[in-house]
């Protein structure tokens, strides 16, 4: 996982100058009625986040680990992303994505056979599971930064 950890560590240092750029109150805008602001996408990739390193964490532990799903748009709502500050969400996004490198660097390469089920679905392996997530972040990312260049795929550039 040494690559997909290598390219985690490109995206957020890359992106993180293009977040810095937007104001406050251009994050806290709402594209539509109903459409999540800026600042609740990056939320939601916190959550992400989160939810990601319980899984990568706990299946490391066991040769199989069930999860249930999480209730994203409950998430969002919940924790009201919209009335933070869009400064302290990028830098905990980026602290919180920077941790998931270093688990993904540090992985004993037998426990990337371990696999998961998300409510009944799957199994996936951890191999997959983690390029996935990196992919995922990207996909909200372009959401927030329309028009960013991005790497089109982890597989256009790293082979794991």
């Amino acid at each position: 996982m040494q690559n997909t950890a290598h390219y985690l560590r490109q995206v957020v240092a890359q992106t993180m100058p293009l977040l810095q750029n937007i104001t406050d109150s251009e994050a806290s805008a709402k594209p539509q009625p109903g459409k999540w602001s800026k600042k609740e996408v990056l939320g939601h990739l916190i959550d992400s986040a989160c939810n990601n390193h319980q899984k990568f964490v706990r299946t490391m532990q066991q040769p199989h680990a069930g999860f249930a799903g999480y209730a994203q748009d409950f998430w969002v709502e919940a924790q009201h992303y919209n009335a933070a500050s869009w400064m302290d969400l990028i830098a905990l996004w980026q602290a919180y994505n920077q941790h998931m490198a270093h688990i993904m660097e540090n992985m004993i390469p037998e426990m990337l056979a371990h696999t998961i089920t998300i409510e009944g679905a799957g199994p996936f392996r951890l191999d997959f599971i983690m390029p996935d997530y990196v992919e995922h972040l990207k996909h909200h990312l372009r959401q927030i930064l329309p028009g960013a260049k991005l790497e089109s795929s982890f597989e256009d550039v790293y082979n794991d």
